[in-house]
């Protein structure tokens, strides 16, 4: 397609994996480009290019995305309810139009594919830039479980994203289209990924703070940290505030203020924000606040999940819908919340891992798996078939029990040292504070620390089936092998 794709192919693979492994390790992006040739049909050689050409998908498998887009052209009915535009501006338009149905029929060719494979990854496609007689995509493919996993705000769409992960992949997907722009001028060939990945992470806060604003308004997020940063009389702001338009049915008035203070006020809000307590809070419609509130309670026929901003500690605030956190926000740089192991997640695992266990048998390990989870300072489940045999060839480097039925009030008190607990699938335990061992693999991260790397070593060098629970000092939890 053009000189340098390989090159830009890796920096946006580089990008990608620097920006969501902020927010979740697993969820593992990938990157590939697609290259539809503008002046060819789909069963042309060289009318569809993959980059790289090792990508486990093959031209052939995009030949008819044009047709599809042509498809998708006839269901949308005519353009022309847009007047008054030059020829120029129209042409452009028209063209824009045709490079979203292309982005649209690239991505539902790929999530086609991705399910007769049975693949665990979801697709996302950026809009369509013309290179050098190519129309260019960048492809972005994260873990399925993991993305679906978060949970989703109602009635959103490509330009109203439902979370987090989300409103990253739409950030993520305009800088690299912006990157693929530059590319087609004289003077840059080489396009260059290096926003800075907190940054990017920002924008997707902002982005994702104005689709829950009512009527669109801007400034909520930079006004959630500015409260956020303030204190009064010395004291941590900590409070609520609810988020909806005014008079809205589902909101109890308790107090109104006769003259709604702005969301640029910081000061003031932050002073008024130590009346919100129990379930009263500051009402806002993301530009003033004119009161205070209760939410009605859900049995009653006017309720509706309203956005919370929860403002938890200085410079910390968290927003959340439906009790489900959406975003948690530390000096101004949003993450996603560090919840526990999703159960469908672990339960496919186990039944990969452990394909003759039953379903009362997963249940509880599930049970165990989510207090180990609950650890503060960490720590790691090992659940293996051979937990005694390794137990006995780690003699000299854990502390060996006679063994029993591990339970997860006894399995809080034993994860509070450091080390492993062994146990076997059935849930009988003959090891704690095991220290783990193991052969140096490239499948190691220096970004994270030591109790993560032992057991994935030790995850790879393991002779019987098994899978650990890790629980990570700094609040990640993975499952290994995920």
């Amino acid at each position: 397609m053009w000189e340098h794709q390989s090159l830009f192919r890796v920096s946006a693979q580089l990008f990608a994996e620097g920006v969501f492994n902020l927010l979740d390790r697993n969820l593992r992006p990938e990157i590939f480009l697609l290259g539809f040739a503008s002046a060819k049909e789909g069963d042309e050689p060289d009318a569809v290019v993959v980059e790289p050409p090792t990508a486990r998908y093959a031209p052939a498998d995009f030949r008819y995305v044009k047709t599809h887009a042509a498809a998708l052209e006839a269901d949308t009915g005519p353009q022309g309810s847009v007047y008054h535009l030059h020829p120029n501006d129209h042409d452009r338009f028209e063209k824009h139009h045709w490079y979203e149905l292309m982005c649209r029929a690239t991505e539902t060719t790929l999530n086609d594919l991705t399910r007769a494979r049975r693949e665990n990854r979801r697709s996302f496609c950026s809009v369509p830039v013309s290179l050098q007689g190519y129309l260019v995509t960048v492809v972005l493919q994260l873990s399925a479980d993991c993305y679906d996993g978060y949970y989703a705000l109602p009635k959103s769409t490509s330009a109203r994203p439902a979370n987090l992960p989300h409103a990253t992949v739409t950030e993520f997907l305009h800088d690299c289209s912006r990157a693929l722009r530059e590319a087609d001028t004289a003077d840059n060939d080489q396009p260059v990924l290096d926003r800075d990945y907190n940054e990017l992470l920002r924008s997707a806060g902002r982005r994702l703070m104005l689709r829950v604003a009512p009527a669109g308004t801007h400034g909520l997020y930079d006004a959630c940290n500015g409260v956020a940063a303030l204190r009064h009389e010395g004291d941590e702001g900590i409070g609520t505030m609810l988020v909806s338009r005014r008079l809205h049915p589902a909101v109890i008035p308790v107090l109104t203020l006769e003259t709604p203070v702005p969301m640029r006020d910081h000061r003031s809000i932050r002073k008024l924000l130590e009346l919100s307590e129990g379930h009263t809070a500051l009402i806002s419609d993301a530009s003033h606040v004119f009161g205070l509130g209760q939410l009605v309670p859900e049995s009653d026929g006017q309720y509706e999940p309203l956005v919370t901003v929860h403002f938890t500690n200085h410079y910390s605030w968290e927003m959340s819908h439906a009790g489900h956190v959406l975003m948690r926000v530390v000096s101004n740089t949003p993450r996603l919340p560090q919840g526990r192991v999703a159960q469908e997640n672990f339960a496919r695992i186990v039944r990969i891992v452990f394909p003759s266990l039953d379903v009362d048998s997963t249940d509880y390990l599930w049970d165990l798996a989510q207090k180990a989870s609950t650890q503060p300072t960490g720590t790691i489940l090992v659940i293996s078939t051979g937990a005694a045999q390794e137990a006995q060839r780690l003699t000299r480097q854990c502390f060996r029990v006679v063994p029993r039925i591990m339970t997860p009030s006894v399995l809080k008190l034993v994860t509070n040292i450091d080390g492993a607990v062994l146990i076997e699938p059935n849930g009988m335990c003959h090891a704690i504070g095991a220290i783990l061992d193991g052969l140096a693999t490239d499948k190691g991260d220096s970004s994270r620390g030591a109790r993560y790397n032992s057991a994935l070593r030790y995850a790879n060098s393991s002779k019987y089936p098994m899978l650990a629970v890790v629980v990570s000092e700094d609040g990640w939890i993975d499952l290994l092998p995920s």
